[in-house]
């Protein structure tokens, strides 16, 4: 199991993860670390523990924030797909009609010219 070293606010962690993992971990961390450094302009110093809890915050309210546009996402791809299914039906019902009537003006069309060809 491969060991990281990490960056978060000026501080080395040396973390553990899955090989393969290793440039992930360190994205991870990079992101935190850039959240913590957004804390740091606004609040200052509040100490190490503090500062990555309330970046583990914001990164968790981002989270939810992108959990919820997406379900809202599915919601609409789902009524889309319920609308387009409903839009093929109606397209289904109008090519039957069509066709009915086409077929109902090519009878009388014929029987129209069965009666001419008669007189």
């Amino acid at each position: 199991m491969p060991l990281v070293n990490v960056m978060v606010n000026g501080r080395a962690y040396t973390i553990a993860c899955d090989d393969g993992e290793e440039e992930h971990l360190r994205e991870l961390a990079a992101h935190v670390d850039g959240k913590v450094r957004e804390l740091l302009g606004s609040v200052g110093q509040v100490g190490d523990a503090r500062l990555i809890l309330m970046a583990a915050l914001l990164v968790a309210d981002d989270y939810f924030d992108a959990a919820a546009r997406l379900d809202q996402r599915t919601k609409e791809a789902g009524d889309l797909a319920s609308e387009q299914n409903r839009m093929n039906d109606r397209l289904s019902e109008t090519e039957t009609g069509a066709v009915a009537a086409l077929e109902a003006a090519a009878k009388r069309v014929e029987d129209i010219a069965a009666r001419l060809a008669q007189a």
